[in-house]
């Protein structure tokens, strides 16, 4: 829609147990730069979180000119459920580019992180739209699932294909899993405004490996912001038993994950979206300290699948 066409991805963020450690892991293992780190409490974002009596460490990383945003609360919810799939509908992933698979993989690998992925995979070359791409799929001590994807020299925005002598440059996408495409296009694209790239289907032994998902085989549509990161629908047409995301999510399960989209006008926005499936966490549209968070307005909503999307309008 022509007021959304400004709208932009200011960060993908999840919920953490533990930051002293999340921080190890984020500047340590990965080159992350933590840019802040405030404590949040009040009225404001508990009706932004719908939760009550919480205070929130928010810590912020840069990587490239991406932005990471990990949360943790004071009274922590449920974790991630051990038994998860890289089809079931509350997965989500932070895809990071590398200039190098080889390299980055081993450096992952030096401090026994957890694998999801046998190895790093190369997309076959039948399929001309991925052939050559390089992706490997592991987990934060949360067990967040991260990519680490290397684009040959055909694919991929202009950025990742610069000469560069940093080993991990940002953060290409954020991909969620869905039930129906159409659908969440109808949200992304036809409400928010993200502006479709292309829809692909892809399947074979090489992302049955990625995902360690038997018989894999994915429709992957990509959507864009004005400016920022991506979003990849990630439809499963086999196998179809992925699991929903559970009704009683709550922004302090560390299974929470945010994506902070810019708008101009939030109450515009948020009024298209106030139909079923799309769900309110906040209580409605909030206004916060533009002071502490930068933002003047914004309202946590919940995608036709249970993904979590914080509008926001810049102070």
């Amino acid at each position: 829609m022509a007021e959304n066409d400004n709208l932009t991805t200011q960060s993908v963020g999840f919920t953490v147990a533990d930051m002293a450690r999340s921080l190890d892991f984020y500047t340590q293992i990965l080159p992350f730069q933590k840019i802040s780190d405030q404590q949040l409490s009040g009225k404001a974002f508990e009706q932004l979180t719908g939760l009550s009596d919480i205070t929130l460490r928010v810590v912020q990383f840069q990587l490239g000119d991406e932005i990471l945003e990990l949360t943790e609360y004071s009274s922590e919810g449920k974790p991630i459920p051990a038994d998860t799939r890289s089809n079931d509908r509350w997965f989500q992933h932070l895809a990071i580019v590398v200039s190098d698979m080889e390299k980055a993989h081993h450096q992952v690998q030096q401090h026994l992180v957890r694998n999801v992925s046998t190895q790093p995979q190369t997309l076959p070359q039948w399929n001309p739209d991925v052939a050559g791409i390089q992706a490997f799929y592991f987990q934060d001590p949360d067990g967040h699932f991260l990519e680490l994807i290397q684009f040959p020299p055909d694919k991929g925005a202009a950025k990742w294909r610069q000469d560069s002598d940093d080993l991990f440059l940002g953060i290409d996408h954020t991909a969620i899993v869905v039930a129906d495409t159409d659908t969440s296009l109808e949200f992304y694209q036809d409400t928010l405004g993200l502006a479709l790239e292309q829809s692909i289907e892809n399947y074979g032994q090489e992302h049955e490996h990625l995902s360690r998902v038997p018989g894999a085989h994915l429709k992957i549509t990509r959507l864009n912001p004005s400016q920022g990161i991506g979003v990849e629908l990630l439809e499963y047409l086999a196998p179809q038993d992925g699991r929903p995301m559970p009704d009683d999510v709550r922004p302090n399960d560390i299974v929470h994950w945010q994506t902070t989209l810019v708008a101009k006008d939030v109450l515009a926005l948020t009024a298209q979206t106030l139909t079923e499936p799309v769900s309110f966490d906040s209580s409605g549209v909030v206004t916060v300290p533009p002071d502490i968070t930068g933002f003047k307005q914004a309202a946590l909503v919940r995608d036709p699948d249970g993904h979590a999307l914080r509008l926001v309008a810049v102070a």
